[in-house]
């Protein structure tokens, strides 16, 4: 029988583990050896059960797109068919030296909204909707609303286009399509009315794109300081989302969340741990987190020593984390932590210490150096200190630049970076938006109710770097590099398309690939992707050079 409150793993857990104290009966290693079956039965989820995880409003589908784009079917020129596509167009924070990014989050928008089934309630409750929208005139707001009705009778109301997208997880660089979308027929009108939602998968790319960037970071400075470098399992623990309640909704910390837990397994952010384990990988635990204070249990006691006493009756044989600002952090490291010291070492446990206020760094060196007066420490075989016991979480402040700068810091002290890990918030799940890697979905191909076909691009003279691409296209390797080629180009016809289909006027992709899977894509994808490509193929920036010419000859006649 497993014990009430147990976490399970099925890999070990090294949230902030330094040292694993013993436990008893090693449960968790019993744990461990339990057969995927039973995960798979503890946590079986399908496709049709994702569902069951949105937290979004139910609100009609028709009206979860921009205002202008309900009104776009009577502006098209009559068509049979058309085709949209997604690109990041710069690498993150426009750092030209690495463009690399992870692309994620489009199975929760396809499994939870494009997916979705709308019905003649979804159409009439838009209706209404619509008919009060239009600013004061003498029109009304137009929308397709026979065209909606059309599908939601004859085609199970379901949305009539079809979706292809890269893999989740595959790294890419920007110019590289991340999704295509093509319609045909009566509904060719309707390509880019869900470009609003699909676009929304700017969001978990951004944040994985930025986690593994920050795991970049971590990955040399333990390289330098840590006896196992990078292929110590302590580094998935050192970077530790603290993000959930500086989310806008719980909807983002779920896709920003779950994006995190590609790179790293720490998190408090237990909605996104949850979807990750239960509905992307079968119920196979995915992130582990401890037992830690805020400044409300600290200051419910009479002391800050009783506060940790009753943390180490509690949690001190194992992994356990106390807040040490509440009141005078430099007293709570020269006073507070020798009088426990004594009982921490008897329950022979694992303490965390964490600060909550002024200088990020030199918080983080006062404790270790407390660390290191109370509990001692080794030297390890690189030459780092690594206190005995005890560590330091520092989630005050951290960003991408501050944590590289803290990484500086911990080194020249002469500390080994395993001693230390890090808590991200507001800079992981906040501090990003569209034009972090400048997202956007453009139309590419026509083909008009004649017959004539018209390859289309965006290209603003005023800002070459929005232009777009034109014509129906595919993603290709090249060396091991994804690149953006015309579908019909021969010389690489034989290749594999990564834009692989996932909706085609109704799911059609019940077998998407496991957290797991997805986890060890980007670790190996990352790594053997150069830091910058070139990933337009040549023929298809002849193709772009003859469209801007012919446009060019047009406009002078």
């Amino acid at each position: 029988m497993l014990a009430s409150g147990v976490i399970f793993y099925r890999e070990p857990a090294h949230l902030l583990l330094l040292e694993r104290p013993s436990l008893s009966g090693d449960l968790l290693s019993q744990l461990r050896n339990f057969p995927l079956g039973f995960w798979n039965a503890l946590g079986r989820w399908r496709a049709e059960d994702a569902n069951k995880m949105s937290m979004g409003l139910k609100l009609p589908l028709a009206v979860l797109t921009d205002s202008y784009k309900a009104t776009h079917y009577l502006q098209y020129p009559p068509s049979s068919k058309m085709v949209a596509y997604g690109e990041f167009r710069s690498g993150y924070n426009r750092d030209k030296a690495d463009t690399r990014l992870v692309f994620h989050g489009m199975r929760y928008l396809v499994e939870n909204y494009l997916s979705r089934q709308w019905t003649e309630t979804d159409v009439t409750q838009a209706d209404a909707f619509f008919r009060t929208h239009m600013a004061p005139s003498n029109s009304k707001f137009p929308f397709p609303r026979d065209m909606f009705m059309k599908f939601v009778h004859e085609n199970e109301g379901y949305f009539p286009v079809k979706l292809e997208c890269l893999p989740e997880g595959t790294c890419i660089h920007p110019h590289v399509p991340v999704y295509q979308i093509t319609s045909e027929g009566e509904y060719a009108c309707l390509c880019t009315f869900m470009e609003t939602l699909l676009t929304m998968v700017w969001y978990p790319t951004t944040v994985a794109t930025l986690s593994r960037r920050c795991r970049d970071l971590l990955e040399r400075a333990f390289e330098k300081t840590v006896d196992l470098g990078k292929d110590s399992p302590l580094l998935g623990s050192r970077l530790h989302d603290f993000g959930f309640r500086g989310c806008t909704c719980l909807e983002q910390s779920i896709l920003g969340g779950t994006a995190h837990l590609l790179n790293f397994d720490g998190t408090d952010t237990m909605s996104a741990a949850y979807y990750a384990q239960f509905v992307l990988n079968n119920g196979v635990p995915v992130a582990s987190s401890v037992p830690a204070t805020e400044h409300s249990v600290m200051t419910a006691w009479a002391t800050e020593k009783e506060a940790i006493d009753n943390m180490l009756e509690h949690f001190g044989s194992g992994f356990f984390s106390c807040v040490m600002d509440s009141y005078d952090y430099a007293k709570a490291l020269s006073e507070v932590l020798p009088a426990v010291a004594a009982k921490k070492t008897e329950k022979g446990g694992y303490m965390i210490l964490r600060p909550d206020s002024g200088d990020p760094l030199e918080a983080v060196l006062a404790a270790l150096r407390a660390a290191e007066k109370v509990f001692g420490v080794d030297i390890n075989k690189k030459g780092f200190k690594v206190p005995r016991g005890c560590g330091v979480i520092q989630g005050d402040g951290i960003d991408y630049d501050s944590l590289s700068r803290m990484l500086d810091g911990i080194i020249e002290a002469g500390f080994s970076i395993e001693a230390t890990a890090f808590g991200m918030g507001g800079g992981l799940m906040q501090r990003v938006n569209r034009d972090t890697m400048s997202f956007a979905t453009k139309l590419s191909h026509i083909v008009y109710q004649d017959g004539t076909t018209a390859d289309l691009m965006k290209a603003p003279k005023s800002d070459p770097s929005k232009a777009s691409l034109p014509g129906i296209l595919a993603v290709k390797r090249v060396d091991g590099v994804p690149t953006a080629f015309p579908a019909d180009d021969l010389e690489m016809l034989h290749a594999e398309n990564l834009l692989q289909v996932v909706y085609d006027g109704r799911p059609a992709k019940d077998d998407w690939e496991d957290f797991t899977g997805v986890r060890q894509r980007v670790a190996q994808e990352w790594s053997a992707l150069p830091k910058s490509a070139d990933v337009i193929s040549s023929n298809l920036r002849k193709k772009m050079a003859q469209i801007a010419e012919d446009r060019r000859v047009s406009a002078e006649n």
